[in-house]
């Protein structure tokens, strides 16, 4: 997931639908709650998320507190957030909405699978009775635990190990949420999970994950896809042993045309973190019989979709990206940077931004016509996260046809 620096803070909080808070004045009360149930109510509520003890517990997880504190300003942004070891605090929206298909119960005993900075085993923790979470990362594990103890979550038990083997020892379990994306689904797991029980875990591809819920019906597990997602890689051997491998050295986008879609209803597959966006099926779409609207009313909301993909630095040095776009009476959002874009935001090995660079904007009324473009990419790069839509503006634009690859005499001369 993406990361933010103060450069960048600005545009990755528009595209995760993040607005800045203000701390309120040092005394007895958090001085993050305001920012919390703030961010509850935009970011979750708003979303789609109604389970009254999911977004209680939302509101009361103090989620500063697990992560850096270098990062602890932007803790009630809804983004991911660096804590170390290539690893990523998920974004709250994210954590709220697998614990709502979750559907946790007073009685439930809960596997976590990738326990990370603790943050949703504390998310879980007044929901269930027990958690158990295990990290693979010893040194994100222990940190964990730490943190654990000293907010006094104390039906949360973290282990050290391989999350995919399960913890036979406290098996079965009624609930199992994994939180880091296999190909499949392991199968220790699955024998773990009780007559009845729910899984929820992203399955798929480095960069093409679905995030499915699993029923255990008569011993077999029943599943439903629920939304894409973008999950970090994994560390260990189920990350290296993939099967499709990701290809750096030609960077593209998956169904960037939409006509593949999942869920009811129905969201284009491939596009993860989708805000105010409606599927069209029409015969007369540049591309195909479908494309996508973004529109927004209130200036400053978020009305977007992101995908990440691989890219190489040392061997592409510029991205060729094209389109198709209609615009329908757009108008800057609260500021004249609230403009619709088209912007690639560039990570390193590490997961740290680079920067960003962007095909657009566009303003006014317009049928559809194609764009395109050039974008530089750094040497470092080794990853990147694009976003289409209306940052923060109002209006509306139609998207088709979204093609990114390397530029035609784009190679560097040299590994750089």
């Amino acid at each position: 997931m993406t990361h933010p620096n103060l450069r960048l803070v600005a545009w990755i909080a528009v595209a995760t639908g993040a607005v800045a808070f203000c701390a309120q004045a040092a005394g007895p009360r958090d001085p993050f709650t305001d920012s919390r149930h703030a961010m509850v109510e935009r970011d979750i509520v708003a979303a789609g998320v109604t389970n009254p003890r999911v977004i209680q517990a939302m509101r009361d997880t103090p989620r500063h507190d697990f992560v850096p504190l270098a990062q602890r300003r932007y803790a009630y942004y809804d983004m991911a957030l660096p804590i170390g070891e290539s690893q990523t605090i998920s974004p709250p929206f994210i954590v709220a909405f697998m614990t709502e298909a979750l559907d946790p119960k007073p009685t439930d005993k809960v596997l976590e699978v990738g326990t990370g900075s603790g943050y949703q085993a504390a998310v879980l923790s007044p929901l269930v009775r027990e958690v158990y979470t295990i990290e693979i990362v010893p040194s994100l594990g222990r940190r964990a635990a730490r943190t654990l103890r000293r907010l006094r979550y104390d039906n949360v038990h973290v282990k050290v190990g391989d999350g995919f083997q399960g913890w036979a020892q406290h098996a079965p379990f009624d609930k199992i949420i994994v939180t880091c994306s296999p190909e499949k689904v392991p199968v220790p797991l699955a024998a773990q999970l009780t007559e009845g029980g729910r899984m929820v875990i992203p399955v798929g591809e480095r960069y093409q994950q679905v995030l499915y819920l699993f029923t255990k019906e008569q011993g077999k597990l029943v599943y439903e896809a629920l939304r894409p997602v973008l999950f970090v890689p994994m560390t260990g051997t189920a990350e290296e042993r993939r099967r499709v491998k990701p290809d750096p050295a030609n960077p593209a986008i998956q169904n960037g045309g939409f006509e593949r879609a999942l869920g009811d209803p129905p969201m284009p597959a491939g596009w993860h973190y989708q805000r105010q966006l409606e599927w069209v099926e029409d015969e007369e779409a540049p591309e195909g019989e479908h494309y996508v609207t973004f529109s927004n009313a209130d200036p400053g909301r978020h009305a977007q979709a992101l995908q990440g993909f691989p890219v190489e630095g040392r061997e592409v040095r510029e991205l060729e990206v094209s389109l198709r776009i209609r615009a329908e009476d757009v108008r800057p959002g609260q500021n004249q940077r609230q403009l619709p874009v088209l912007g690639v935001t560039f990570f390193d090995e590490n997961r740290a931004p680079l920067g960003d660079q962007v095909l657009g904007p566009w303003l006014g009324s317009f049928d559809w016509r194609p764009e395109s473009g050039r974008l530089r990419v750094p040497p470092r790069a080794r990853e990147a996260v694009l976003r289409i839509g209306l940052t923060g503006a109002v209006g509306a634009i139609s998207v088709d046809a979204i093609e990114v690859k390397a530029a035609r005499g784009s190679p560097r001369a040299g590994r750089e």
